[in-house]
């Protein structure tokens, strides 16, 4: 849905985006898992569990981006020296999400980030805050979150260098401080119709304003008939690479007692070629 995901993600995946949906998600065991393929076989995997105590909800989730094995090349050796380095960064959340009515809800998480290339690695803390509201009975909900409001941080560890002329080797070992990339999004989503035979169609938009890039607005649309088969589609505008839209499909299992759907989304970025996404949600 182009992800315009603020105001609509009630599934595993709110404790990323927007903690306070996951209030809003009626079952009270929450599971979801899913896979990103990015282009250069870069993988991005996504694990979260909550669980409702009382009137709030609890969660935890972890996020792993692993971009394999890759070759050091150097103005000297530009087809390989050899040796290989990796990509790795790790997240993990947890979240805290109260329903204060049927139209409200709040939420937060916490999530400690470290990312790893090759021997140098960056590790800090951040926040997610949010807020949801359903605008009565009127089929429109908005919603507005920022997310991984954090410390600054410095990169740890060394690295060597190779430049032209003396010493011929540079270890660098001395890096500037990182600010943290918050992002600050306003979410609408609009339920244009509910036929009788349980078919809807959903409207939304997000506008997503970064503290290190320009602002950029979100379209998405789905279609779902008979809370099984959810036609999903959207667009991103502003966003580098991005020039055609986006299209997904959900499959909701029925009859099995937990809540259970898979999804697929599909991206074509300009230069940087296909992205496919699968998840499995299950709600009981």
């Amino acid at each position: 849905m182009g992800e315009t995901v603020v105001a609509n993600a009630m599934d595993a995946s709110s404790m990323f985006w927007n903690p306070a949906l996951l209030a809003q998600i009626p079952k009270k065991t929450v599971i979801g898992v899913s896979n990103t393929q990015y282009h250069a076989d870069v993988r991005l995997n996504y694990l979260a569990l909550s669980q409702q105590v009382g009137s709030f909800k609890f969660g935890a989730n972890v996020l792993t981006m692993d971009s394999g094995e890759m070759d050091v090349t150097t103005e000297f050796q530009p087809f390989g020296t050899g040796e290989s380095f990796k990509v790795f960064d790790f997240s993990f959340g947890l979240t805290v999400a109260q329903a204060l009515t049927d139209l409200f809800s709040y939420g937060v998480t916490g999530r400690f980030v470290q990312e790893n290339i090759a021997s140098v690695s960056n590790s800090t803390i951040v926040f997610d805050a949010g807020i949801f509201y359903r605008i009565g009975n009127t089929g429109a909900q908005m919603a507005v979150a920022i997310r991984s409001f954090g410390f600054d941080s410095s990169s740890d560890g060394t690295i060597e260098r190779t430049v032209v002329g003396d010493p011929g080797v540079v270890v660098e070992n001395s890096f500037e401080q990182i600010t943290a990339p918050t992002t600050f999004m306003l979410g609408l989503t609009y339920q244009l119709f509910r036929g009788s035979e349980r078919n809807s169609l959903l409207l939304s938009g997000q506008l997503n304003n970064p503290n290190d890039n320009s602002e950029s607005f979100n379209f998405g649309v789905e279609y779902v008939w008979n809370d099984m088969l959810a036609l999903r589609g959207g667009y991103r505008v502003g966003v580098e690479e991005i020039s055609a839209p986006s299209f997904g499909v959900g499959l909701t299992v029925p009859g099995l007692g937990p809540d259970i759907r898979f999804d697929y989304g599909f991206s074509q970025l300009e230069r940087l070629g296909s992205v496919h996404r699968i998840g499995l949600d299950i709600q009981m």
